[in-house]
């Protein structure tokens, strides 16, 4: 049975997770993991969601002010083993209505093009594919995605 918790980036679980992903993007980032490593700082993160089964935590994401009408989307990462069981979606559904329940109207994210998993997931639950924003503005290998959630 899979559980999802709200929490914030002092979670142990979540700082555990988090480290799984920072492994996988290192490789599949490259020589670019400095670059886009320098924006996944977790410290002081409110909104946090870690998705438990069988009281083991096997996904997470969180969420963080952007623009005052905008949450963006970060550490989102789900362990292999428990990938293709739509886990991802259960804690990116509870990220928007999150979002939402704090009176953000979208929300926004980026990935990688070397994960084709995390596109293929927000593709699935709505996101769009908008011009690369902010700092990703340059970054060939990142693609970004917005949702208005209502």
């Amino acid at each position: 049975m899979i559980t999802i918790k709200r929490t914030d980036s002092e979670n142990r679980n979540f700082i555990e997770m988090v480290k799984y992903l920072d492994a996988d993007l290192a490789i599949r980032d490259g020589e670019d993991h400095s670059f886009y490593a320098q924006f996944n700082k977790i410290d002081k993160i409110k909104y946090v969601v870690v998705a438990y089964e069988n009281d083991k935590a096997v996904s997470c994401g969180a969420i963080k002010e952007y623009a005052s009408s905008i949450m963006e989307v970060k550490r989102m990462y789900t362990l292999p083993e428990s990938r293709g069981n739509g886990i991802a979606s259960k804690v990116l559904i509870e990220l928007e209505k999150w979002a939402l329940e704090l009176s953000y109207e979208k929300c926004i994210l980026e990935t990688g093009k070397k994960q084709p998993e995390a596109i293929a997931l927000y593709k699935k639950n709505g996101y769009k594919i908008i011009p690369n924003y902010g700092q990703y503005a340059e970054a060939e290998n990142s693609v970004c995605f917005e949702k208005e959630i209502k």
